[in-house]
């Protein structure tokens, strides 16, 4: 009998510690598809596609640290996010296709902690997928019903060849120094307190590209990853910006790569084609307000042609759209840029994002 009642509390307490160990490591998990992402994105497999420049999520949690279950397709050898935590900008993360275990982000004190995950890279680089994320009292994040700003452009407004601190310009293949989050976009619109999409592609005109005939905008802005060729067709209905931010250019006026013959810039086509953007977009949105840019990457006799062209659409769309707000259209200082492959670097947007933050300040106060 002693010795029944000797093993019965053994069993008790081994039950006991097992318990108490499982209550230690629980963690709480986020699926994809509970995710509050904003930017360009897809769900495919059950997993979160993650393709725009600078797309992102948040989420809360507690404790020192969270784990997120993320990959790059096979094709792709490897891609980056960037992380703010509790709202400080922390840094790059690079995902290669290896990548068989989450990626742990570690925070100070166990209290309660914010995150927000952004795509650094543009959505031609290739999607990055979520699959879920682990950590203790994890929450989702909704987007906040502040203003939305949308900005279509080039690698200017991608963010490209801006950050050279963890790769050098020359060093790697082009997307190592991607760096969306502090392109101009997203600076002048955090601090608006605003939210933000990126409709970006790298070397992309209104007519043409940087050193072919196509594609441009028009062609794929329609296209949920800005590929020609894709079958996937974006669903305008999910956001309403207040503001759309157009800054091309710069690449129709290209002189090109001296490989491919290069046809002189026709100003005719660039206008018309302009044109029949803005006039796609206010389908879509015809309550926002749109902005015309120029490229501070042109200077010159090039700079004056390309705002002549800014002003000539301007007043055709305004005749055309006589109750509508009018085209605003803002001009660039031309910048001498410091980042990779004649880009601006960090810095320079951080100038760039100074000189545009007024216009659109103007805008959202009244």
């Amino acid at each position: 009998m002693k010795n029944k009642f000797f093993s019965l509390v053994i069993c008790f307490v081994i039950l006991g510690c097992v318990s108490t160990k499982n209550i230690s490591v629980q963690t709480d998990t986020l699926q994809a598809k509970d995710l509050f992402p904003l930017g360009r994105t897809d769900i495919t497999n059950n997993q979160l596609e993650l393709i725009s420049s600078a797309v992102h999520f948040g989420f809360s949690f507690e404790g020192s640290s969270c784990e997120i279950y993320v990959s790059v397709p096979d094709w792709l050898d490897h891609n980056y996010l960037q992380y703010e935590l509790d709202g400080v900008y922390q840094k790059r993360i690079k995902i290669s296709k290896e990548q068989t275990q989450p990626i742990r982000l570690n925070a100070s004190g166990n209290g309660k902690h914010t995150i927000w995950i952004y795509k650094a890279t543009e959505a031609t680089t290739g999607p990055i997928f979520i699959q879920k994320i682990s950590a203790k009292n994890i929450q989702d994040i909704p987007i906040t019903n502040a203003p939305l700003i949308e900005f279509i452009g080039n690698s200017i407004t991608c963010g490209a060849a801006a950050d050279a601190s963890e790769v050098p310009c020359g060093i790697g293949v082009y997307h190592d120094q991607h760096n969306a989050y502090y392109a101009y976009g997203p600076r002048v619109a955090r601090r608006l307190g605003a939210n933000y999409i990126l409709s970006s592609v790298s070397g992309i005109g209104i007519y043409r590209t940087w050193n072919k005939e196509e594609p441009s905008m028009p062609q794929v802005y329609d296209k949920t990853d800005f590929l020609v060729q894709s079958s996937r067709y974006w669903d305008f209905t999910k956001y309403s910006p207040t503001i759309v931010s157009i800054a091309l250019g710069t690449n129709d006026l290209s002189n090109g790569d001296g490989n491919s013959p290069r046809t002189a810039f026709d100003s005719t086509k660039f206008v018309s084609a302009y044109i029949g953007f803005v006039q796609f977009v206010k389908t879509k949105y015809p309550g926002a307000q749109i902005v015309l840019l120029n490229s501070p990457m042109v200077s010159g006799d090039r700079d004056i042609l390309l705002q002549h062209c800014l002003n000539t659409i301007k007043s055709r769309i305004d005749n055309l759209y006589p109750s509508h707000q009018p085209i605003a259209v803002f001009f660039c200082k031309p910048m001498k840029a410091n980042g990779c492959s004649g880009h601006p670097s960090v810095e320079d947007h951080a100038i760039l994002a100074d000189e545009l933050f007024p216009l659109f300040k103007n805008f959202l106060v009244h």
